[in-house]
């Protein structure tokens, strides 16, 4: 059948949609070439790189995650430990498939190539509803530590305006190019890990055993309070594929992707599981549950007075600012991936002067405006509302990031020696049953509603094919 107007173009091996103008180029996924900025726009270092990681995962998750699991008692800490595990070996898993796709995308980049354009789509689709999710849920919890200065009576309607204005904000970084946002998310990474870092080490010397009360809180089995546990915990490492998915603007991606995902996941784990161990140690456990900014509570236990804890509530507001201002990048970054190659509405694949996805940002802050707002209204918990839900359209991505990686070692990891074939496929296997283990933790709830949203993709993937005019697949790169 012919199609003469509207016909999709052939870009190399790839089917262009007819809007897409031929000079985009994301490279097929697997070429492994990066798709990116033009040539002269500026890219990012290792340091940038590793800001980006850092920034991305340590948000205000942490700040808010003590109170989250302070329901289930100390038994989380065990929860706590094996997501930092499976975190590592996800870490791990996203290295060794940086050296081999660097292209833009990540995790898009690795189940495209593996098996194919609908598992590809997939997974666009499933971490962009992640990202933005993902972002309202850092948001309600930057509130709460916004709210420590202003709007401490916690009314709704003034937290939902704290809340859009640290969605919009970001946003508006972004907009501006690279070059701010290159240093804006250096200086936040910087500010945030230092109150950290003091917290879970010098905090460590003023915990009182008695504060953790009953190890299992919970009323459940120990089993399922740490599945339970382990899928909010999740939520904390969400971020560590930030510099794979951006890796058309990171300089020698083979290198420093690798590098950087590794490096940012090892200094988040420490302050971590250190600084959740102090916040419990310090706060006491039923008003750790009701707290709303559970680390200025610990310092003002610390030290006696308000000082200290307005002091860390002030990092928490920059740590969470940077990294909204990091998550609204990388937001726009894998649809843009996904669209370059005609698997996105093509919108996304457009940037404007300042060499950003535009419309991505601002379609994906408007979504997380939304979210936000119907939280406030209609939820009782509203942060770990949100981040179930964001951890269940998380853990897809993941899966098969794992899974990509245990098919390429089985197809191609003769090429390897056995001592590196057989770490690589453990440490892979490691992050496949990581990634179920999560899944089964979240809840028929975030299981319910993380589908459905999962599922709203296929009609946009039936859309997008049909505006190509082409059945089934493109067709193959000869490697």
């Amino acid at each position: 059948m012919s199609h003469d107007i509207g016909a999709p173009r052939q870009s190399g091996s790839r089917v262009l949609p007819p809007d897409v103008p031929a000079s985009v180029s994301a490279g097929p996924p697997t070429t492994g070439a990066p798709a990116g900025p033009e040539t002269g726009e500026p890219r990012f270092g290792l340091g940038t790189a590793s800001a980006l990681v850092v920034g991305s995962v340590i948000g205000t998750g942490v700040f808010a995650l003590p109170s989250a699991l302070a329901v289930f008692g100390p038994i989380s800490l065990v929860a706590f430990v094996l997501v930092t595990i499976g975190a590592i070996a996800l870490a791990l898993t996203f290295r060794d498939l940086a050296v081999r796709l660097p292209g833009a995308g990540g995790p898009y980049v690795y189940a495209r190539d593996a098996f194919g354009e609908f598992a590809g789509f997939l997974i666009a689709w499933s971490y962009w509803i992640t990202a933005w999710a993902g972002n309202a849920a850092i948001v309600v919890a930057w509130v709460g530590y916004v709210e420590v200065f202003w709007n401490t009576g916690h009314e709704a309607g003034w937290s939902i305006v704290i809340a859009l204005t640290g969605l919009l904000l970001p946003a508006l970084v972004n907009l501006l190019g690279l070059r701010s946002f290159a240093a804006f998310q250096v200086v936040t990474t910087v500010l945030k890990f230092i109150p950290l870092v003091f917290m879970a080490t010098i905090g460590l010397l003023f915990i009182n055993t008695a504060n953790f009360g009953d190890f299992n809180a919970s009323g459940t089995s120990w089993l399922g309070a740490i599945s339970a546990a382990g899928a909010i915990a999740l939520f904390s490492y969400l971020g560590i594929e930030t510099a794979s998915v951006a890796a058309a603007r990171v300089r020698d991606p083979k290198r420093n992707v690798g590098r950087a995902t590794v490096l940012g996941t090892l200094a988040c784990a420490a302050v971590y599981i250190l600084g959740t161990v102090t916040v419990f140690g310090t706060v006491a456990h039923d008003d750790l549950v009701s707290s709303t900014a559970p680390f200025t509570d610990a310092a003002n236990v610390i030290f006696g007075g308000r000082w200290a804890g307005a002091t860390v509530a002030a990092a928490a507001v920059v740590s969470g600012f940077g990294a909204l201002v990091g998550w609204t990048l990388i937001v726009a970054e894998m649809p843009r991936a996904a669209a370059q190659d005609g698997l996105f509405p093509t919108a996304f694949a457009r940037q404007n002067r300042a060499g950003v996805p535009a419309f991505g940002i601002v379609i994906s802050t408007l979504l997380a405006a939304g979210l936000t707002v119907v939280s406030y209204t209609s939820f009782e918990q509203v942060f770990i509302t949100v981040v179930l839900l964001s951890v269940l359209t998380s853990v897809v991505p993941y899966l098969l990031s794992a899974a990509a990686q245990l098919y390429w070692l089985r197809t191609d990891g003769r090429r390897l020696r056995v001592r590196h074939l057989a770490r690589d496929v453990v440490v892979s296997a490691l992050a496949l049953v990581f990634g179920f283990w999560a899944l089964a933790g979240s809840g028929y709830a975030a299981v319910y509603y993380g589908t459905f949203c999962l599922l709203l993709g296929v009609p946009v993937y039936v859309w997008v094919k049909a505006r190509r005019g082409t059945y089934g697949e493109t067709p193959a790169v000869t490697r």
